[in-house]
């Protein structure tokens, strides 16, 4: 196979994101949001909010590129609630990724398979400045969205405010200010009974 039908395959191959449902609901209420709709938000959420990262050199392309491929995986693995307090399912639920990445990112021609699989693996290990601000943005994301829709997520999954401040505190290694404001909406979330105390 040639590098531009492995390429085109991968492009194939990655629209199943559009089909993975997750838990977070779409501002205007009217559905839940997908895994590509999320990506999509995470990478524009990056170029609005990039001024609040903590690294003084930000490379934002970087980070553009993993909050678009950070959930690839989930065309395999699925996507999990991330307030499940089941540690057996987070240890499968990192297994079943570790074993997409392979398989998907492996679609595409060998540099490029390199590449991405790189990025999504520093995505996850979030010991870099962009791995650590493209992280706070995709824990901010659902606060956003849970805040906006009035805790629909949280008050179905009947969601504390302390699992909440637990889930999301990584906010606080990339950016604090965003952390700051976070923490803000979520109090105010607890105020108006959109998040339990």
């Amino acid at each position: 196979m040639n590098r531009l039908s492995k390429q085109i395959q991968f492009i194939v191959e990655i629209d199943k994101l559009k089909q993975i449902i997750r838990q977070t609901v779409l501002m205007d209420r009217s559905r839940p949001e997908n895994s590509a709709e999320h990506s999509w938000h995470l990478a524009l959420l990056a170029i609005v909010l990039s001024e609040y990262a903590d690294a003084r050199q930000l490379d934002t392309q970087r980070v553009l590129k993993m909050v678009l491929i950070h959930d690839l995986v989930e065309i395999d693995a699925g996507d999990t609630f991330c307030y499940n307090q089941d540690p057996d399912i987070a240890v499968r639920q990192k297994d079943r990724e570790k074993e997409a990445a392979e398989r998907i990112f492996n679609l595409l021609p060998e540099d490029q398979a390199a590449e991405l699989k790189a990025l999504w693996e520093e995505f996850e290990g979030a010991a870099t400045s962009e791995s650590r601000f493209a992280r706070a943005l995709d824990r901010l994301q659902p606060i956003l969205h849970n805040y906006m829709t009035r805790g629909m997520a949280w008050r179905k999954h009947g969601i504390h405010k302390s699992q909440v401040l637990e889930r999301n505190q990584p906010i606080e290694e990339g950016s604090g200010a965003l952390w700051s404001f976070a923490k803000a909406i979520i109090d105010e979330a607890v105020e108006k009974g959109y998040l339990l105390p």
